[in-house]
């Protein structure tokens, strides 16, 4: 695909220079850093994204409480499917990625068309979520401690296309000076971000964070190489949890939210989306492949992620799951899932069928290195709206997989969840 021009787009912003309003007082902190990531809550106060079908958070909201599949044909100016690509045709896909105002963030329209349409988006998505928690970059830290974090493993834009460039790009941009970096742990990535994000605010070498996650599809080897690795379905369903599952459905998704430590956020009088009690992050070691994943190590990461929050496993009420409509990976996780809610436990009774569990895949596809903060974002709005939302394509469950025996059922229906807790 050659996104050589830059088409305007003003809907957001005009066209003038950065902002340069005086920055709003921070009050003096009135937290205590701490050296574990995860041992103190951390807030949401700022969250944005655009993904298919969806070019605001609102559009995704309707979209994911009507149950709506944004699954479609490959876009003809992406690269026409009909040219002997006949690994798959489906997949979810961002409108007017082309689409960027250079000068609104002091680009030459020039350097502009060389940038990674990747790069590009974050940056305008970074500023809507300056935007949506009431600040401007000015007026988030008086040290310009602000971290950015991305995560991204796709680029088939030209040569000069770096990981590194997107992160950086917002901290040149937006003039700040804590942790830049971009993160690839592939599936993970975005949600790994985070989770250095929020390692950043535990040791203070930042006073805020943004982080999150982009995946652009840009040219036709990208779903070649997936197809190699017979990881693609064939179908325009992604069935997460489903019978028949055969692979995931591609697609894009750009998102990221603004973090700030509790005791902060609340001193500041910042609006809050939710809290981030804990994270945690390992690898899975040796398997059955190199792209199977491990139950144990699994187990092992989300139980320590509930100890670390130190909740008990009941008090969870809705899980967002990896969920990407797997034969093989579907159970895996579900395995891994009940074995750490059962050491969770720690000597209480098991309780079955309690937890409802979802996967945003089966609304947009799987936006790979974006994908994690797709889920967090349905997680936040979930909580937003005081509701459960529908997973698709699972109304005949995984025969793999026996939920009776489990503490989760599939979120089949609209649901009024007030006052209820959602973890991701």
């Amino acid at each position: 695909m050659a996104l050589l021009r830059v088409t305007p787009n003003t809907q957001q912003h005009h066209e003038q220079p950065l902002p340069t309003l005086k920055p709003k007082a921070v009050p003096s902190k009135t937290f205590e850093h701490s050296p574990i990531a995860g041992s103190f809550d951390v807030a949401v106060i700022g969250l944005s994204g655009r993904y298919p079908k969806a070019n605001t958070l609102n559009e995704f909201w309707q979209l994911l409480s009507a149950g709506v599949d944004a699954i479609s044909e490959i876009p003809a100016e992406r690269w026409d499917w009909r040219d002997g690509f006949g690994y798959s045709r489906w997949g979810g896909f961002i409108e007017g990625v082309d689409e960027f105002d250079p000068l609104f963030f002091q680009i030459s329209p020039r350097d502009a068309e060389r940038m990674d349409p990747q790069e590009r988006l974050f940056l305008q998505i970074a500023y809507a979520c300056i935007e949506d928690a009431g600040y401007t970059p000015l007026g988030l830290s008086e040290q310009r401690k602000v971290g950015v974090f991305v995560g991204v493993m796709n680029s088939l834009y030209a040569a000069r296309a770096s990981h590194w460039s997107i992160a950086n790009r917002v901290s040149y941009a937006l003039d700040f000076q804590g942790p830049s970096l971009a993160v690839d742990t592939a599936c993970s990535s975005s949600l790994t971000a985070i989770h250095l994000a929020l390692n950043s605010l535990a040791t203070g070498e930042s006073d805020v964070a943004l982080a999150g996650g982009v995946n652009l599809i840009l040219d036709s080897s990208h779903f070649q190489l997936l197809s190699d690795m017979t990881m693609i379905s064939h179908s325009p369903y992604c069935r997460a949890f489903g019978a028949n599952a055969d692979g995931f459905v591609d697609g894009e998704g750009v998102g990221a939210v603004l973090l700030k430590p509790l005791a902060q956020a609340i001193a500041d009088d910042d609006r809050i989306y939710g809290v981030i009690k804990a994270s945690a992050v390992n690898a899975g070691g040796k398997s059955n492949g190199f792209t199977v994943p491990n139950p144990t190590a699994q187990a092992q990461l989300i139980a320590n992620a509930i100890s670390r929050a130190k909740i008990h496993p009941r008090a969870i009420s809705y899980l967002e799951a990896h969920g990407t409509g797997t034969a093989l990976g579907d159970p895996i996780e579900i395995s891994a899932l009940t074995k750490a809610f059962q050491q969770s436990a720690a000597g209480s009774a098991v309780e079955t069928g309690y937890c409802a569990l979802g996967s945003v895949k089966s609304n947009i596809g799987h936006s790979e290195s974006a994908a994690g903060m797709a889920g967090l974002t349905k997680v936040l709005l979930q909580l937003q709206h005081q509701q459960l939302v529908p997973s698709l394509h699972s109304a005949q469950l995984n025969p793999a997989i026996n939920f009776e025996q489990t503490p989760f059922f599939r979120a089949a229906t609209r649901t009024s969840v007030a006052k209820t807790r959602v973890e991701s």
